[in-house]
Parts: C-alpha cells; structure tokens; sequence
C-alpha cells in the first residue's frame, strides 16, 4: 500500500501537529497496521509540555527522534504484511508492545526485554513510529499479541498501561499476609488494585486526592481507600498494622509528596515500589531506607512480560475495565483531547481514534 494518511507528529515542546504523511512502508518482514484507536499516555502529555526525560538537556541528547509520530498505546488491523511474515493474517485484529527490542544486547539476551538497551520505543523513534496515525508499521522484531475475539476493542486500548501496572505490582513480590497501599490511581493505579488483588493479600489500600478515582478503585476490589488531603494516611495505615506500617508500597503518582509519604508508611524490611515518573528530582530522606528500616527499593519500568496475562484477565473478568476508557477523540481534535486527559477529574483513558 502507498500514499499519504493523517498523523500527530511531534516537533518540539508545544508544537504538536496533525498533517499528512507518507504511509508507512513495509519490508519483507514487517507488519501494516490500520491503527483502530491509540490512547493517550501521562507521559505523552509531559512530551508535549517538554519533559526532559523526552527532549533531553540539548538535541544531541534527546530521547526523542523529532519530527516523529507519538503513541504507544495502541491496537489496530493487519492491513498488509510482508512476503515472510507468517504468524497474522491480514484483517486481523492485533497490537504489539510498546517496546521494539533489538534482540541482540546483554539485556535481551537474558530476556529482559523491556530493558533492551538501544530502547526503542513505539512513538519515539523514527524506525518506531507510534500510533496516533491512522497507520503504523510493526517491525520485524516487534513483539505481536493478536487480540482475542472476546476482547472488546475498548479494552485492547488499555493493554499496555494495565500491562504496566501489573508488571509493578510483580515486582512487588505479594504474599498472602501482606497490607498493599497503592498510591495514584489514574489507569495505571486501578489495573494495580485488580493485580494486586489476584495475588489475595490480606489486604489492598489504594491512595488518591481524586473521589472518583477512590471509588473505582473501591468497585475494582480495594478493601480500603483514602484520600491523603482529607485524612492522614500514614496514621490511619499505622493504626490497621498495630503500629508497623504496610508491607508493600507501590509509587504510581509521580507526585514527590507520594515518596515521602510512602517511606514514612511502609514497615521495617518493607518493599517499596516506584513506577510513577516525576517532573523533577526527587528529595527524600534515605536514611529511612537504610539505617532505619532496613527497606527494599524497586524499581518498575514498562510493561515485563504482561501484555499476555493481562488480556487472559481482561477476558476472564479479573482484570477489571468496566469504565476506565472514558473519552474518545477523533485524531484530528488531539488538542482537545490532551486538554481533557491532563485536566479533567472524571478522565482515566482518553483514546484517539483515527
């Protein structure tokens, strides 16, 4: 296939544009994808607003390959596919993972493959040009998940951000005994509640400033939820846990006031887990991780080897989606729709269709 289509491609901080393009071309191995909806990311937001993490200090540092088509959150049709490629058949519905790994660095060999070195995101790079388009080329090495047939296209929109949740709430390692506080709970903080829960802990805490967030988490399985800004949650953790502290804390709002609040809630030899990304560095007081309590750090980066689990739960019900995608933009109104995800208090997914 050849001719142009429409894409959002980003320029710099602030210069955003929906235009037309060159289709993709495919090569003998890749995949062509008719994009059937792309969500919008926390992180795309802070991309349009100049995150360093994205644009980097100087150009010759940027994470980015600007101009580029942005969007990592996506699924869509085989429109077409090259002479080796076997494993999907045109028409099609499938996604891939939102990390195309190179398959050759010490990383992957080990089959860490969301850590693959080079790194090269779908929405970032030029040779993984994102979804926001109303088509996209899957690469030779892309990871491919086909969508179950009982999987509504809604929920294949939220795949990789509840991919993301669950693969923190993994590295977290819960037990049976275990007290669970989740802290933000946008997309990402409610795929961890139903992860989370899956693992039956004794019991699962989620944290937000938001009410309608506390009580989707409530509807999707949380024994308890607290908004901080209306009752200390570090006293009400310590009174459920006779004075300990909770054994897992997982950091999924970005927000620096979250960390302090964390580290100050969790027990001795507890797990802390820091998914959320934040706009600036972070301050905290480190002795409490050591010399105090003697605590274990993790970190938790993408997705790890969830995309399958988490659409095996979508399907089978304990994976809960039922109102999370709450906003639908035509491609072409991408302003108003970063304008609704980023402001809006009853926005968990905003999704740009194409």
């Amino acid at each position: 296939m050849s001719g142009t289509m429409k894409a959002l491609r980003m320029y710099a901080p602030y210069d955003f544009r929906y235009e037309e393009v060159p289709m993709p071309e495919i090569g003998d191995d890749d995949i062509l994808v008719k994009v059937t909806a792309c969500g919008i990311c926390a992180g795309d937001i802070k991309t349009y607003h100049g995150g360093q993490r994205v644009w980097g200090t100087t150009p010759e540092n940027a994470y980015i390959e600007a101009p580029c088509i942005g969007g990592h959150e996506f699924h869509g049709v085989v429109a077409d596919k090259g002479k080796n490629v076997a494993h999907v058949e045109i028409g099609e519905r499938v996604l891939a993972e939102q990390l195309v790994p190179c398959g050759h660095c010490k990383f992957c060999r080990m089959g860490y493959t969301w850590m693959c070195q080079p790194h090269h995101m779908f929405g970032f790079k030029h040779d993984t040009e994102g979804g926001m388009a109303e088509y996209m080329r899957f690469p030779k090495n892309a990871v491919v998940h086909k969508i179950p047939d009982a999987m509504t296209d809604d929920q294949a929109t939220l795949v990789e951000p509840y991919s993301c949740g669950m693969h923190a709430v993994e590295r977290a390692n819960i037990q049976y005994t275990d007290v669970v506080v989740i802290s933000g709970l946008g997309t990402i903080g409610q795929a961890m509640i139903c992860a989370a829960k899956i693992r039956s802990p004794k019991m699962v805490i989620g944290l937000d400033l938001r009410e309608e967030r506390l009580q989707k988490a409530k509807e999707f399985g949380a024994d308890l939820v607290i908004n901080p800004i209306k009752e200390d949650a570090v006293a009400k953790i310590m009174e459920l846990t006779e004075g300990y502290g909770c054994d897992v804390y997982i950091e999924a709002s970005g927000s620096a006031a979250s960390v302090t609040q964390g580290l100050n809630m969790i027990r001795s030899l507890g797990r802390y887990v820091q998914f959320g990304v934040f706009a600036k560095d972070v301050t905290a007081d480190w002795n409490i991780i050591g010399d105090t309590k003697h605590m274990d750090i993790l970190g938790s980066h993408i997705s790890g080897h969830c995309y399958r689990p988490v659409m095996e739960g979508m399907v089978n019900g304990s994976m809960k989606t039922e109102g999370i995608l709450t906003h639908k933009f035509a491609l072409k109104d991408w302003k108003e729709a970063f304008e609704v995800a980023e402001k809006d208090p009853t926005a968990f997914k905003v999704a740009l269709i194409p």
